[in-house]
């Protein structure tokens, strides 16, 4: 299973942590992993590019880290609530038993 866990402080995101795999179906054809990863990886990517907001991220072998400086931007949140509206997307369509997501305040 994916488990997402989005850390937020006094209701600003400060981190996305994503470990695990999906085991939806074997490696390199597991779409939910897949799509879980773009999402991810595209939010890191987009938070650097357009917005002053990221302390960093690293991607390595199931396990995804974005880690948001203090008071992230209005682009920084407008694009990690996107991601997190997708993956609350594939949660819905595929089910709790491959991606979970859980808030916790820091």
């Amino acid at each position: 299973m994916i488990q997402v866990i989005v850390q937020k402080h006094n209701q600003e995101y400060k981190s996305v942590i994503c470990t695990g795999h999906a085991d939806y179906s074997e490696a390199g054809s597991d779409i939910v992993c897949s799509a879980a990863s773009i999402l991810l990886i595209n939010t890191a990517n987009s938070i650097e590019k357009f917005t002053n907001s990221l302390l960093g991220s690293e991607a390595d072998d199931g396990i995804v880290t974005i880690v948001l400086a203090d008071h992230p931007d209005e682009k920084a949140v407008l694009l990690i609530e996107s991601m997190l509206l997708g993956l609350e997307s594939i949660q819905k369509e595929y089910g709790k038993n491959y991606l979970m997501i859980d808030y916790k305040e820091v």
